[in-house]
């Protein structure tokens, strides 16, 4: 079975902004790169409770991959796009929650040999997509799209935000999975951007996903070391643990230095820190244990050792295990949803 979520069609992630004469030539330029709706997308389906496992206990892996799927001509990536998003979307089956950021204009090749059963569809390509997608072995019940309230230069052109999903792990297990696409760059414009990204999804985090379990997955650009950066203060005002920092640095961060310089993104190995960041957080119900950090670059290589994106893919191992008594507060919501759901499937 293969199920394709379908974004929120009054999803807030379509309130941004386009600029002048960059902004059509992208428009144009989107529509000879496979500017067309997903053509295996599908209504969304629930599954029903009783199909789905009594575990109270588990593991899965993870992976986040920005995937460089800006159009050929204006791309940084090193390898043919289509080709090589094709082969990362057969790669990354192996791992059970996938989280990819500029998946903009490659979606059916991202999709096409991908065995996930459970993805989020795409939005369409540059400029109306926020290049988020994600592809999950366990069912997505919940999604949306929050673009930023705030963005600098061509980050202006696309509607980059982050997205929501809610991710069953078992019959009575849910899990908050957000995907994410901070601005980039670190001019003054740039970085003072970033910084409003990260309080705008610090609240959301606390306004949604307080009392939940949550996994973030996404391209921070940012960094601890760089002292114009609050991704030190995100961490501890939402409470996150960093998979690197947990696993790599024994639980210490790293120190703020003012000759900070960002090095190139496909020059990181599990020693140093990566753009590309994972987060996880328990709740009073459901308990994570990270398991292992890695820096998937042997795996997502061509034949002649070139990288198939401008960034590495980070992945990690988890375990999980349900603590307490405590019923799941959204089960009734989940009936509420798959009721309205299918009472729209049955107008189509």
């Amino acid at each position: 079975m293969l199920v394709n979520i379908p974004y929120p069609r009054k999803s807030r992630a379509w309130n941004f902004r386009l600029f002048g004469l960059l902004s059509l030539f992208l428009a144009i330029l989107s529509f000879f790169f496979s500017f067309m709706p997903n053509r295996t997308a599908r209504a969304n389906v629930f599954i029903d409770r009783e199909e789905l496992g009594l575990a109270t206990a588990g593991e899965f892996s993870v992976l986040t991959y920005n995937v460089a799927g800006l159009p050929q001509l204006i791309s940084s990536a090193k390898t043919p796009r289509a080709s090589s998003i094709k082969r990362i979307g057969a790669r990354i089956g192996a791992f059970d929650i996938v989280n990819v950021q500029e998946d903009f204009n490659y979606n059916e090749y991202l999709y096409a040999d991908n065995g996930h059963p459970y993805r989020t569809e795409a939005m369409g390509s540059i400029p109306f997509s926020d290049g988020l997608s994600t592809l999950s072995k366990y069912p997505i019940v919940e999604i949306e799209r929050i673009a930023w309230k705030h963005c600098s230069g061509a980050d202006c052109l696309t509607p980059k935000g982050f997205s929501y999903m809610r991710i069953q792990l078992g019959r009575d297990v849910f899990l908050d999975v957000y995907n994410l696409h901070a601005t980039a760059q670190d001019n003054p414009d740039a970085v003072k951007a970033r910084r409003e990204n990260l309080q705008q999804f610090a609240a959301y985090l606390k306004a949604h996903s307080s009392d939940e379990a949550v996994l973030i997955m996404g391209d921070f650009n940012a960094h601890y070391a760089f002292s114009e950066d609050n991704i030190r203060s995100f961490k501890e005002e939402t409470g996150m643990r960093d998979g690197w920092v947990e696993l790599q640095q024994q639980g210490k961060v790293p120190v703020i230095r003012d000759s900070f310089k960002a090095g190139l993104a496909l020059d990181i190995d599990e020693h140093c820190e990566s753009i590309d960041k994972i987060y996880f957080r328990s709740s009073d119900r459901l308990a994570f244990e990270a398991k292992s950090y890695r820096v998937e670059k042997d795996l997502f290589e061509d034949e002649s050792g070139l990288a198939l994106s401008d960034h590495c893919a980070v992945s990690m191992q988890f375990e999980w295990k349900i603590i307490g008594d405590k019923q799941d507060s959204s089960l009734s919501g989940i009936s509420e949803q798959k009721d309205n759901v299918l009472n729209k499937v049955a107008k189509l």
